[in-house]
């Protein structure tokens, strides 16, 4: 089995992202949640590693009423990539960048007395008006106004005319673990201190984990982000929503070499080739995502087979084992996360090994990893460090 390079152009390393599968993850979260629901994307951390612009298209295309991200530089991203919908700053915003996230028409969310006003400033001094969340901290322990304080801040908003309560939400701390008990504890306190606040508010709690096991609580909106880029929170979560993975991380084999039996493979020596070992390069390593923890314990696909990882994992590169891939040679295509012929690794096979998250997995892939956008198995986008706004 060999299989060749989809794009024989730039760097000899691509991350291909499914846009089928993508739309394929929406609805079924669409589907999950009901046709009254509106869905929030997430798509913070460079939509978790797929690459923001192009995600959030697909997106916005299949429905998504809202954009979800960390910080303000994350929403201009979109907003200069043409993206007009509303995006929604899920994270802390000091009051210097309030003039910034006024000036992009970002929705931010609001939980300081200062980055109010500063908001409140910045719309009067462009002449504007902007909507604003409130979140609420029920259990997190991490971000946002105490239950009590609601009421209080929610008034300090009212009495800005430039800003306008749009939404309030939470976050849970443990939504994809089995015991559902803390979770609805901090759903009920929710409910509660928004009681008062007015009724076309959007409410919004509900994660992926959330949206799986815990319908009940989609409220006016969801902001799915795991489950859109087909991984499932934890093992703990049903499996309600038929997820598809949408990100395969390639590389190609760069050259194949020989060792003699004693020698050895990379940094520190960690390797030693039991037999006469055939080597085999591949050029992607742990600035581009690829974990060092998982050296001498990975695997590549090579020409349908695991190739296991040799030596540690260099910065730019590492070696995989093909001794017993008798045919793999220079030029075959190397899959470090994805599917070939009738094998896969996982974001959670990758995570497992490294003591980690499939989350962090995703989002590791760097951005000098180019980035190839399909439909129908075809490339439609391409993005790359040199032209992070894509071309077809």
């Amino acid at each position: 089995m060999k299989t060749a390079r989809t794009v024989a152009t730039g760097r000899p390393l691509w991350a291909e992202l499914d846009l089928d599968a993508l739309a394929h993850n929406f609805r079924q979260i669409r589907r999950r949640v009901g046709p009254g629901t509106q869905v929030l994307a997430v798509v913070k951390a460079n939509a978790y590693g797929h690459g923001a612009p192009e995600i959030a298209r697909a997106l916005v295309a299949e429905g998504a009423s809202h954009l979800g991200v960390a910080c303000v530089d994350e929403g201009v991203q979109l907003r200069r990539g043409g993206i007009a919908t509303p995006i929604v700053l899920l994270g802390y915003l000091p009051p210097w960048e309030a003039a910034a996230a006024v000036l992009h028409r970002l929705t931010p969310t609001v939980t300081t007395a200062e980055t109010a006003h500063a908001l409140g400033a910045a719309c009067a001094a462009q002449g504007t008006a902007i909507d604003v969340h409130l979140k609420v901290d029920t259990g997190m322990g991490r971000f946002g106004v105490s239950p009590a304080e609601v009421p209080a801040f929610a008034a300090l908003i009212a009495a800005l005319p430039a800003l306008r309560l749009r939404g309030a939400y939470t976050h849970f701390a443990v939504a994809d673990e089995a015991d559902k008990a803390f979770t609805r504890r901090q759903f009920a306190a929710f409910m509660d201190a928004t009681k008062e606040l007015p009724k076309l508010l959007l409410r919004h709690v509900a994660n992926s984990a959330t949206i799986a096991d815990l319908p009940e609580m989609t409220l006016d909106m969801v902001r799915p982000g795991i489950a859109l880029y087909g991984c499932y929170p934890s093992e703990q979560v049903g499996r309600e929503l038929d997820l598809r993975p949408v990100l395969a991380l390639k590389s190609v084999v760069a050259r194949v070499h020989t060792l003699a039996a004693g020698e050895t493979v990379s940094y520190g020596r960690t390797w030693t080739a039991r037999r006469d070992s055939r080597i085999a390069l591949i050029p992607c390593g742990y600035a581009d995502g690829l974990p060092r923890s998982i050296s001498n314990q990975g695997h590549v696909l090579v020409r349908g087979q695991r190739a296991p990882i040799a030596g540690r994992v260099c910065m730019d590169q590492h070696m995989v084992d093909v001794t017993d891939i008798p045919d793999a040679a220079a030029g075959d295509e190397a899959v470090i996360l994805g599917r070939q012929g009738g094998e896969a690794i996982t974001a959670e096979e990758i995570a497992g090994l490294a003591g980690t998250i499939n989350y962090e997995v995703l989002c590791a892939v760097a951005a000098r990893v180019p980035r190839h956008y399909l439909r129908g198995g075809r490339m439609t986008a391409r993005t790359s460090l040199l032209d992070p706004l894509g071309s077809e």
